[in-house]
């Protein structure tokens, strides 16, 4: 197809996706009021948002990347190394930008609506998260809320930026900044030819002393479908082991053998739990495990970045890239 249709395609594809989210296009020349529909109701925001917060995991990415500081978003509760609550990349966007740490809301014990609040914010952007709807009420009441658009902790990287931009009446300038890591994808993945075709799976919360049961990411997780932007693919086991709206899964050790078809896995741990796999009798029989076709990801930025945000793709590509590509040589 000439390369002129192609972009014409694009184009269209672009314009209904927006059409269907209420016409939101970029910055000042944002028509308002901005309606968007969600799995939690439908948000109408009436006028540019100057105050934009966060909550949940990494939605406050979108704005960094588009040179917004959020007046508060979320503190890092997993990968922060020096406990300052920022993940590096955050960190060092919010240095490029010559800006404070802003307001950090502490979720451990769930979302902090009196710090919301007191950030007097005018949207709160929640694209990639797991609210409630009890949690999306309570927060609608301090201002519009962008949640989700299926299904809670599944909103792949390009929606959450798709979704939250538009939330921030910055449509066009997300599509772009969509472009520019998926170029970044592009060239990283085009140096390692060894991975297209090979197919992942990514397992987690393993318990090293007792592996009786498997625990793994659905075709539904932004983990899971990272690996589709890397030239991997996702097993048949994993696609029909895949309930809908469930973004994890398990089954018995004893049923390993359901998992044949996986040539790379991908888990969190550490050298514990690599020798505690390759030791166990059921999970040894795992072609993948047997083969040493292990990818084990720690409590470091590699391992964070592994759900793929805006501004940690870029940040650890290079390094995650080249584990599953090491990996992929040693698959069958």
């Amino acid at each position: 197809m000439p390369r002129f249709f192609v972009l014409v395609l694009r184009w269209a594809a672009i314009c209904v996706w927006m059409t269907a989210f209420g016409g939101a296009w970029a910055g000042e020349s944002a028509s308002y009021p901005i309606t968007i529909k969600h799995a939690l109701g439908t948000t109408v925001i009436s006028k540019k948002p100057e105050r934009v917060a966060t909550v949940a995991w990494a939605n406050h990415e979108v704005p960094l990347a588009l040179g917004v500081v959020p007046v508060g978003f979320a503190k890092a509760n997993f990968g922060d190394d020096d406990g300052d609550g920022l993940l590096p990349w955050v960190a060092e966007r919010l240095a490029e930008l010559q800006a404070d740490k802003p307001v950090l809301f502490d979720e451990g014990d769930g979302i902090d609506f009196e710090a919301v609040a007191a950030a007097r914010p005018d949207v709160i952007l929640a694209s990639y998260s797991g609210l409630s709807q009890s949690d999306y009420d309570t927060l609608s009441q301090i201002a519009p809320v962008v949640a989700y658009p299926e299904a809670p902790w599944s909103t792949d990287w390009r929606d959450m930026i798709r979704l939250n931009s538009a939330g921030m009446g910055m449509a066009a300038e997300g599509e772009a900044l969509i472009a520019r890591i998926e170029a970044d994808i592009g060239k990283v993945v085009a140096g390692h030819p060894e991975l297209v075709g090979k197919s992942a799976m990514f397992i987690t919360h393993l318990n090293a002393t007792d592996l009786s049961t498997v625990n793994f990411y659905t075709t539904n997780d932004t983990r899971v479908r990272f690996f589709a932007d890397l030239g991997l693919k996702s097993p048949k086991s994993v696609v029909g082991a895949s309930a809908p709206g469930k973004f994890s899964g398990s089954i018995s050790a004893e049923r390993i053998d359901a998992f044949d078809d996986v040539d790379i896995v991908v888990t969190y741990g550490d050298r514990r739990l690599l020798d505690a796999l390759r030791a166990n009798p059921l999970m040894a029989r795992m072609p993948a495990v047997g083969n040493g076709a292990l990818v084990v990801l720690g409590m470091n930025p590699v391992g964070t970045a592994a759900n793929p945000t805006p501004l940690s793709i870029s940040w650890v590509l290079k390094d995650y890239v080249a584990l599953l590509a090491e990996a992929a040589r040693k698959s069958r």
